[in-house]
Order: C-alpha cells, then sequence, then structure tokens
C-alpha cells in the first residue's frame, strides 16, 4: 500500500458555477497526484500536491522521444452522495498494456486504483452534478531523463489530474457527423495504435482539421495497409447496426481497445442482441446504407460514453442514418451505461467501484 504524503492548497479555486456549461477540459481541480519512478529503485515518493506547473529540463526525454502514456477515467457523483468510478480495473490493465509497448514500467494495479482514490477523494467537491456532468481523471506518465539519444528512459514521473467535464461533443446527444479517412494513416498493426499514446493522436490532427473543415465532428479511420478496413474514430470505438446485428471492428493490434466498447459488447451480449467482432469494409457499410440495411451508428468511448451518427462522409457519398436522428439501441445504451455509472441502475457485473 502506497504511503501518499499529502500537502493541500492554502488557494483553493472558486468551484464552477452550475449555472454555465463545462467545457470538456477546461478546468481543473485544486490537486494533482505525482509520483516518482527511478530504474533500480522503482516508483516512490507518492504524494498529492496543489495542481502547479512541472519543471523539466528542456532535453527531457518525453519531448524528444514521445516516451509517455496517458489513461482517461471518470468519477460520479451518485444521488445517495457516494463518488463512484467506472470499471477503473480495465483502464489501469490498459495503461500497464499501454506501458508495456512504450517500455515504460508498469505501474502496480493496486497502488494505481488507491492513487486514483485518493486524489479524486481530496478534489471531490469538485464532482459536478447537473445531468450530463462528471469528474474527468487524467493519469498519465512522462519520461524526464535529461538526454539526447533513442533508448527507454531511466526515470519517470507518473501524475493524475482532474477536470470537470460536461458533454464532450458540443452536440451532446444530438447525432453527430464523421468524415472517413482514406488519404492520411493513423496507425498501422505492430505499430503503437493500440497503446493509448500522444503519438497516435497527433498522428491523426491534419485529417482531424480537414475534417473540420467540411463540417465534420471527427475522422473515422481505415486500415493503414488496404485503406478501407474500419478502424476507429479519433476519440473512439466504433459500432453498425446492420439488419438487426450489432457489428465492430475486431481488435486488431492498431484499435484502441475501449472499456466502453467491452461495456457495449457485454450489454448487448446480455440484452440478446447479436454482436459480432468482424473486419469489416467501408464498402460493406457503404452496401448497407445503399440496402437500407445500415440502421444505427454510434462511437463509444469514456469521454463521449454514447455518440450517436447522424451522417458518415466517405469520398463523394454521403450515408444518412436514422434520418439523422439517435436509433434506439444507442439511446438505451446511454441511458443504460450512465444510469450504472451513476448509481441508478445496479448491474450483477461489478463495474462500479466505490471511492
Amino acid at each position: 500500500m502506497l504511503n501518499i504524503r499529502i500537502e493541500k492548497t492554502v488557494t483553493p479555486k472558486e468551484l464552477p458555477s452550475a449555472d454555465n456549461p463545462l467545457l470538456f477540459g477546461t478546468i481543473f481541480t485544486d490537486h494533482m497526484f505525482i509520483m516518482n519512478y527511478e530504474n533500480g529503485k522503482g516508483w516512490f515518493d507518492p504524494r498529492i500536491v496543489p495542481y502547479q506547473p512541472l519543471s523539466l529540463e528542456p532535453s527531457a526525454m518525453v519531448f524528444h522521444y514521445g516516451q509517455e502514456m496517458f489513461e482517461g477515467l471518470k468519477a460520479y457523483k451518485a444521488e445517495d452522495g457516494r463518488t463512484l468510478l467506472f470499471r477503473p480495473n480495465k483502464n489501469i490493465e490498459r495503461a500497464n498494456r499501454s506501458n508495456r509497448r512504450l517500455c515504460i514500467p508498469e505501474i502496480p494495479e493496486e497502488d494505481f486504483l488507491q492513487a486514483l482514490k485518493a486524489i479524486v477523494k481530496i478534489d471531490e467537491a469538485w464532482i459536478p452534478t447537473q445531468e450530463g456532468t462528471s469528474l474527468y481523471i487524467r493519469p498519465f506518465v512522462i519520461a524526464t531523463d535529461s538526454f539526447l539519444g533513442v533508448r527507454p528512459a531511466n526515470n519517470y514521473l507518473f501524475i493524475i489530474i482532474l477536470s470537470p467535464v460536461g458533454a464532450y461533443y458540443p452536440e451532446g446527444l444530438d447525432p453527430i457527423k464523421i468524415w472517413i479517412e482514406d488519404e492520411y494513416v493513423r496507425a498501422v498493426k505492430g505499430g503503437i495504435g493500440e497503446a493509448k499514446t500522444g503519438g497516435n493522436y497527433v498522428a491523426s490532427m491534419k485529417a482531424q482539421v480537414k475534417a473540420r473543415e467540411e463540417g465534420y465532428s471527427q475522422v473515422l479511420w481505415l486500415d493503414g495497409i488496404h485503406r478501407k478496413y474500419i478502424e476507429e474514430v479519433g476519440a473512439m470505438n466504433i459500432f453498425f447496426k446492420i439488419d438487426g446485428t450489432i457489428v465492430t471492428p475486431e481488435l486488431n493490434g492498431s484499435i484502441l481497445p475501449g472499456v466502453t466498447r467491452d461495456s457495449v459488447i457485454e450489454l448487448c451480449k446480455e440484452w440478446g442482441l447479436p454482436v459480432k467482432e468482424i473486419k469489416i469494409s467501408i464498402d460493406d457499410i457503404y452496401e448497407a446504407h445503399s440496402k437500407g440495411l445500415l440502421e444505427e451508428v454510434f462511437g463509444t468511448g469514456t469521454a463521449a460514453v454514447i455518440s450517436p451518427v447522424g451522417q458518415l462522409r466517405w469520398k463523394d457519398h454521403i450515408m444518412k442514418v436514422q434520418d439523422g436522428g439517435i436509433g434506439p439501441i444507442s439511446q438505451k445504451l446511454y441511458d443504460t451505461i450512465t444510469g450504472i455509472q451513476m448509481g441508478r441502475i445496479k448491474n450483477n457485473h461489478n463495474w462500479i467501484v466505490e471511492v
């Protein structure tokens, strides 16, 4: 068990007003968790301190070689006052899977969970209670060696910061429009596409800018070899309901294994809906739409939970889904998952951890 040193701020910030909408990722709480790593010593000096700038050498390896990992999960305030985390063990497992791929030392799962609970408990007052809001939790690890050379670092910082948030997309639960990218590539099998690291996201920015200029919220990526098989959206996994069957791309080494993705698959199976994790091409999607069989499209992720898709654009083809509205499965999944996260709905999966 970690012996976490706590230094509380003497200048607490003003809590956000419930009257103003929370823009995602723009406000940060009073405190942060930090823990150091040194090769041969391991993880040490876990502490909670006031939220503050970091002091790093300009030669710190994270700046030059991108050796870093991050995660994202949320804390929720239940109606009975409890503070709840949704499947944090899955985020911890994924974080350590990313660490292994990026040659970053793993963080013991029990220490990781203790750190999450401790920092959330300290800033519990920052958890918003308006409908659709939550406290976003961003754990991350950065390489801090002062060294210019390509090798795994010997020193790291593990940090957790918190941010009260509203909807990830300005549209909220209104269906979004997605641009299907066939020029640029985000990741390939054998690369780092299945790790949660900044390099995957900066690789997506060029196409994201292009999509937004055309009026689209997000980019749906195709595989990097054939440029035809569906992979994932920039900030979420993707699902299609085709002729009654829920279909999502199979995990192939270049797709991030989403926690919400896994939850959706489990719920759909529990409800008796046919679910397939398969290799599916954009031609398959276009054909299903042409035949009137593309019944729903939705994204899944921690930030947006469930994000209905009302329109897809591939080359010059515009595919409208559900007449641009939200589908019944998308709505049921959103209501169920958010109900579980807020403690309103019980489930038999032990998905909720109380802080």
